[in-house]
């Protein structure tokens, strides 16, 4: 649909994935650090939480492999932070009570694949 297509590419032109992603769309020195894994452990305390974790972060070729791990999916966690993951809809009479030009998408960030979506109806009968 045309609304599908805007919003796929206002959110591609928001955070393009970057160019170790599979995406068609992906573009060159595009790199999300959300999560500046790069920079860390940063400070004692955190350094003592990965040990406890069980990442082996005094082994440099260690640590360049768990810092190695950001996603090639960054942007497409960027981007569900914005779209947010539910949504309620009313039911009367057994159907949706939604307007004559409103639908519910259900936008795949980081495919295709396969997916499993869940439903959960709330109410009295």
């Amino acid at each position: 649909s045309r609304l599908a297509k805007d919003m796929e590419k206002y959110l591609l032109d928001l955070a393009p994935p970057d160019e170790r992603s599979s995406a068609e769309t992906s573009k060159q020195n595009i790199r999300y650090f959300h999560n500046d894994i790069d920079q860390r452990p940063d400070s004692d305390e955190e350094a003592q939480r990965c040990r406890e974790n069980g990442w082996d972060i005094d082994d440099p070729k260690r640590l360049q492999a768990w810092r190695d791990q950001e996603p090639i999916n960054a942007h497409s966690h960027l981007l569900a932070m914005l779209l947010g993951s539910s949504e309620s809809v009313p039911v009367v009479d057994g159907k949706m009570t939604i307007g004559q030009w409103q639908s519910v998408l259900l936008v795949d960030l980081d495919g295709p694949r396969e997916r499993t979506v869940g439903v959960q109806f709330n109410g009295y009968c």
